[in-house]
């Protein structure tokens, strides 16, 4: 089976341009049951996760879509201020999975969404935020609230900053910016999701606080099918956990399809 991903793009509902993204397509008889949707890290594009996760896919003969939502979240991206999940960023990944739903699929297939680090931020985002149903979303040591971040990773706070156009406190407008991009706020949406939320307790880039405090909010919601998992490690995604939660969906699916 090939190990080669295509290239397209598809047109932004929002603004109308032209944007990036890679699709591994199973050489199988029937159609995919699934299309995963793996969302890039912070500082990455959309080349930096289909390595991790293409044998999992192949094992499962799943489709693949690695989305590009407006580049990397660092100062050298001419749009920085477009990415890091922005309304714009986050509708690339919509428009991406709609485009490839209506060209290569007749009926259908379970939509997953995952990501980590940034790519967990993203999912969160993009789950809170858009109108659109996933089957199941698993986030793994996600940014939940970019004003906390600003002030706890002096690494990657200038790159935050050019995100958001500053720093928290410099104006309203700049405030509302952290808000709108940080997930914590949108907990009530989260809940009615099937979603796995996963952070390693020695996180050095990204502190489990952030995980624990999203899973906190989104508990008092009254969450529909949430899972949260505060394990020993640190900043990482772990890939077949988040595999076998997936294939637990669909299984969880077939059974309440039996009558007897």
């Amino acid at each position: 089976m090939s190990d080669a991903f295509e290239e397209f793009t598809f047109r932004s509902s929002l603004d109308g341009s032209q944007e990036p993204s890679l699709l591994w397509w199973p050489e199988t008889k029937e159609p995919p049951a699934a299309l995963i949707v793996v969302l890039h890290t912070w500082s990455a594009d959309r080349f930096n996760m289909g390595p991790k996760v293409l044998d999992a896919c192949r094992e499962r003969g799943w489709a693949l879509l690695l989305p590009e939502f407006r580049g990397p979240n660092l100062v050298k991206n001419p749009r920085a201020r477009e990415a890091g999940g922005s309304a714009l960023a986050r509708r690339d990944i919509i428009d991406a999975t709609r485009h490839l739903l209506s060209e290569r699929f007749e009926r259908k297939p379970f939509l997953f969404l995952m990501g980590g680090s940034g790519g967990g931020h993203m999912s969160l985002q993009v789950a809170g935020r858009e109108d659109f149903r996933w089957d199941a979303v698993s986030s793994w040591c996600p940014i939940t609230d970019l004003v906390a971040w600003q002030g706890e990773n002096p690494n990657y706070r200038p790159h935050i900053e050019a995100v958001c156009g500053g720093a928290p406190g410099d104006s309203p407008e700049i405030d509302a910016e952290y808000h709108e991009r940080s997930p914590l706020h949108v907990a009530s949406a989260l809940a009615k999701c099937r979603l796995l939320l996963a952070h390693g307790r020695e996180d050095r880039s990204v502190p489990y606080t952030h995980g624990w405090r999203m899973a906190q909010a989104i508990e008092a919601c009254g969450p529909e099918a949430f899972y949260f998992s505060l394990f020993a490690g640190g900043h990482e995604l772990r890939h077949p956990v988040a595999f076998d939660f997936f294939d637990g969906t669909i299984k969880a699916a077939a059974a309440a399809e039996l009558t007897g």
